[in-house]
């Protein structure tokens, strides 16, 4: 039985229209503070609040195998109204930093059942070519991380309260689009009954494991190199006063390239392997690891760039490839908790990293810390290059 045509675009948008929820209050962030006169210091709260509250959310989602027991669009709709309703509570004119630090929350927590969820219908449709599949729906994602930046443009033309109804529309849109285009698809299969010990024994089987392993060692690096790359633009300009960079501009298409490479590496799979691809990419993202501190001496602000382009490029074509791996071996009845899973670990993963990072440099003030990024990539090599199954990366 073949999928149609529609449902992999419908999956797609629904996915950027919901996971914008996650991304676009980062562009508001500045009129959060002055409209409710928060310090400095609630940037980063505020941040970090939807990074735990998905944990959260997918720990839950994950021990309750909701993604495998229930019809996995009806709870993506669910989520999306819930996700709307809670981003949209950062309106309230009577706000205080305890508040938004819960709207913003509970926010990530509704998000757990949007990104992870979105993935297993996905390969509950594409049972061939999910790794092309997935590279479309993660590359969904890569646009809405890096839409926040021109929303720090388009915020002195609309109002950030504009920006913030805007993305919880998009949210609610999309979930209806889910639930009433995307029944449940030809390959999925029932969990029957609450098995909360899926939590641990998905690490039992030996590829999965090397798969997931590879997928952490991956987001060490991911998200703090895409929190840290208007910083990195910011340093270079510093250091090289007759620079002239719009900063927004090109955070945008340094991490919103990611998005066309994670579309390009899903066909590359299908030719020459799905981890085989992975492999190389995580490697080059290793290499930029290594070498980005020799980048901020050179004179040539072209080619600072064009390295950050590259390593937008290589730091995220990987990550759908590693989804596939996941879910091609997770046992069917629970492979939306597999997926949930180790969402929930490699978010964890990326707070740790983007922490440590933060108070390397308050430490040092050196663009040498940017090469401790490259300990997630070599470790996540490491697993890969256990053997596996013979199945194991097509």
């Amino acid at each position: 039985m073949n999928p149609s045509k529609h449902i992999l675009p419908i999956i797609v948008l629904s996915q950027f229209c919901c996971t914008s929820l996650w991304f676009a209050s980062n562009g508001v962030m500045r009129d959060l503070v002055a409209t409710f006169g928060l310090n400095d210091n609630a940037v980063g709260h505020l941040t970090s609040a939807v990074q735990f509250g998905f944990i959260v959310g997918t720990l839950v989602f994950a021990v309750l195998s909701i993604a495998d027991r229930f019809s996995p669009s009806k709870v993506f709709f669910s989520c999306a109204v819930l996700g709307a309703l809670f981003n949209l509570g950062v309106v309230w004119e009577g706000n205080s930093l305890g508040s938004l630090l819960s709207f913003r929350f509970f926010t990530g927590f509704f998000l757990a059942g949007i990104y992870p969820v979105g993935m297993k219908i996905a390969a509950d449709y594409f049972e061939k070519g999910l790794g092309k599949s997935l590279g479309y729906l993660v590359g969904a994602l890569v646009v809405g991380t890096a839409f926040p930046h021109l929303l720090k443009e388009m915020t002195d033309t609309f109002s950030w309260k504009a920006v913030i109804v805007s993305t919880s529309s998009l949210s609610l849109l999309g979930g209806t689009l889910m639930v009433t285009l995307v029944p449940n698809g030809p390959y999925r299969k029932q969990s029957q009954q609450l098995q909360l010990s899926a939590f641990l024994t998905v690490f039992r089987n030996k590829s999965f494991r090397s798969a997931a392993f590879g997928y952490f060692g991956h987001m060490w690096e991911l998200y703090a190199f895409w929190a840290f790359v208007p910083i990195m633009l910011q340093t270079y300009a510093l250091l090289h006063p007759q620079t002239m960079f719009n900063i927004p501009l090109l955070s945008f298409l340094i991490i919103g390239v990611g998005g066309l490479a994670c579309v390009l590496g899903g066909y590359l799979a299908q030719s020459i392997g799905t981890k085989k691809v992975a492999f190389m990419a995580l490697l080059l993202s290793c290499f930029c690891c290594l070498v980005s501190p020799f980048l901020f001496s050179q004179e040539s602000e072209i080619l600072f760039v064009a390295f950050l382009i590259f390593w937008g490029v290589v730091v995220i074509a990987d990550s759908p490839l590693f989804s596939t791996l996941v879910a091609q071996n997770a046992s069917t009845e629970i492979k939306g908790t597999a997926l949930t899973i180790v969402n929930c670990v490699g978010f964890a993963i990326t707070i740790v990293s983007i922490q440590l990072l933060n108070e390397m440099r308050t430490w040092t003030g050196s663009n040498s810390v940017y090469m401790i990024l490259a300990l997630g990539p070599l470790l996540g090599l490491m697993a890969l290059a256990f053997k596996s199954k013979p199945s194991f990366g097509r």
